[in-house]
């Protein structure tokens, strides 16, 4: 871990001209976070400006949704519009982001009004934005067929570096990127253009600054999709339990949320828009409901593909082959009671 802060600040310092005179004991660095790409926040402990930076790793990232002349441009973009931070250093390597000073969000703010109604603000603001440059397949497309390759991998050329029970698990994983897996996938998503979305809503990618503002983080897998998956995977998100002390160091809890707080939601969306009647606003609020009620079973399967090439080199203390097991096996359990089994 001290060579990779010593790596970070060095880099922090060619970025930030005004560190290039401090010591790396003049700074705190906070423990590497993420899934798929590690971020880690570095503070300094005497008075300079900026105060604090963002790294965020780029390097090795193999299940990137856009290519990575794209993922610039994008995030780029969104610093622009103040959607995402302002960027002070982007390469092949890393990015330092300006810090939002605040913290991440917990599933029981997920239920607060007024950090709905921030959140739906701010995602409002992000539909709108159209980066150049973005695929035409949409989230769950690119998905298919970007990670279909990596859980193949992972699943059958490193099937042997598991342990017994978790191989037997592997072989139960490979239905996840067949065609028909996919047709379940798509099944879900509703007939409605799709716009530039974020698609990784869950709590912990959105951060309450001290004044109170919402932001949102971690743009990776940003791309064209359906609104209703952004509003989905908010609530979806509040029923995984991490950081158990048992393996697999995970469970998943039975949801709180209920149609009522997905209509809170996408009635505080709906406030940025205009419309002629009533009427007209309260049929577009029941439909997305309904749209995002079904688009509530595709996070167990976005998040069952994104842990498998986690399982070779863990980043957090969590067993990804049970994890994407039981995840994918969720999902294909909600799908049958909402579609019927074949």
């Amino acid at each position: 871990m001290s060579d990779t802060r010593r790596e970070v600040f060095e880099r922090c310092q060619r970025a930030i001209p005004s560190w290039q005179d401090l010591k790396i004991d003049d700074f705190d660095f906070d423990d590497p976070k993420g899934f798929s790409s590690f971020t880690m926040g570095v503070r300094a402990r005497v008075a300079v400006d900026p105060p604090a930076v963002l790294y965020r790793h780029l390097e090795g990232k193999e299940n990137a949704i856009l290519d990575a002349a794209t993922e610039r441009s994008t995030f780029l973009l969104l610093g622009e519009h103040e959607v995402a931070a302002h960027c002070l250093r982007y390469d092949d390597v890393f990015r330092i982001e300006a810090f939002h000073d605040g913290r991440t969000l917990t599933a029981d703010d997920v239920f607060d009004p007024d950090v709905q109604r921030g959140i739906a603000d701010e995602l409002y603001r992000l539909h709108q934005l159209e980066p150049v440059g973005l695929p035409a397949p949409t989230f769950f497309e690119l998905l298919h067929e970007q990670w279909g390759d990596l859980a193949h991998s992972v699943l059958v050329d490193q099937r042997a570096s598991f342990p017994p029970d978790e191989q037997v698990l592997c072989d139960e994983l490979g239905a996840i990127r067949s065609d028909d897996t996919l047709a379940k996938v798509l099944a879900c998503l509703p007939d409605r253009e799709p716009v530039f979305c974020h698609n990784d809503t869950y709590h912990g990618n959105v951060m309450q600054l001290v004044d109170g503002q919402i932001k949102l983080l971690d743009f990776e897998f940003s791309c064209r999709n359906h609104i209703a998956f952004d509003f989905a995977n908010l609530f979806a998100e509040t029923v995984m339990v991490h950081g158990l002390s048992e393996p697999p160091h995970f469970d998943i809890a039975e949801p709180r949320f209920t149609d009522d707080d997905l209509s809170a939601l996408i009635g505080y969306y709906l406030d940025n828009r205009t419309f002629d009647t009533v009427g007209a606003r309260l049929a577009e609020r029941d439909a997305l409901v309904a749209e995002t009620r079904r688009a509530l079973l595709l996070s167990d399967f976005m998040y069952a593909m994104a842990a498998l090439p986690l399982a070779v080199e863990p980043i957090q203390k969590i067993r990804f082959i049970p994890y994407a097991h039981r995840r994918f096996h969720k999902f294909l359990a909600a799908w049958n009671t909402e579609f019927g089994a074949d």
